[in-house]
């Protein structure tokens, strides 16, 4: 059995300790925001965060997780208030949107970490993370877009995204992708 705290909550799964994150977050705990891209943590589309920094949740092994704390893209906000989940649905980022949700987990370890980055910091943050569709120009803007919304005082009082704002029910910013 191994226990870990996952999106704020405590949990335990008895999985083999060897297997994959990805695969215990995806099968196991039906946690489906989180993408299989490569399977070699070379694409960044599984990306989540272990107490703060983010990692490839295709090669790293439950048992790195142990007694830590772990966030997925269901882990960052419930209603859409997180300043990149608002900012993504702002700039319209998203062309298939597979790679999103590791693109925004990335992006919230470089904002947590640089609240104001600059197109460089944006740039070697962001390196890991491969998007098929092209659609770096517009992650650059709204993780731009994010820190300003983070550091205003308006974002604290801007109502969170629900359907009466183009959003239907249930979907969000990094979320399972229909195919």
């Amino acid at each position: 059995m191994t226990s870990f705290v996952l999106n704020g909550k405590p949990v335990q799964v008895d999985v083999d300790p060897s297997t994959p994150l990805l695969w215990v977050l995806r099968e196991s705990l039906n946690l489906t925001g989180t993408k299989y891209g490569c399977g070699m943590a070379l694409c960044g589309a599984c990306t989540v965060h272990l107490d703060g920094e983010a990692i490839r949740s295709c090669v790293a092994p439950l048992s790195r997780v142990a007694g830590k704390h772990v966030k997925t893209i269901e882990g960052l906000s419930d209603n859409l208030s997180h300043p990149l989940q608002r900012a993504w649905i702002e700039i319209d980022v998203p062309q298939c949107g597979y790679c999103q949700s590791g693109q925004i987990m990335s992006a919230a370890v470089l904002l947590a970490k640089i609240p104001k980055p600059t197109d460089k910091d944006i740039d070697e943050a962001m390196s890991g993370n491969i998007c098929r569709c092209g659609t770096y120009p517009r992650i650059r803007r709204a993780i731009h877009r994010a820190a300003e919304l983070a550091s205003s005082k308006a974002a604290a009082h801007t109502p969170a995204l629900t359907a009466t704002n183009e959003i239907s029910p249930g979907e969000h910013a990094g979320a399972e992708v229909s195919r």
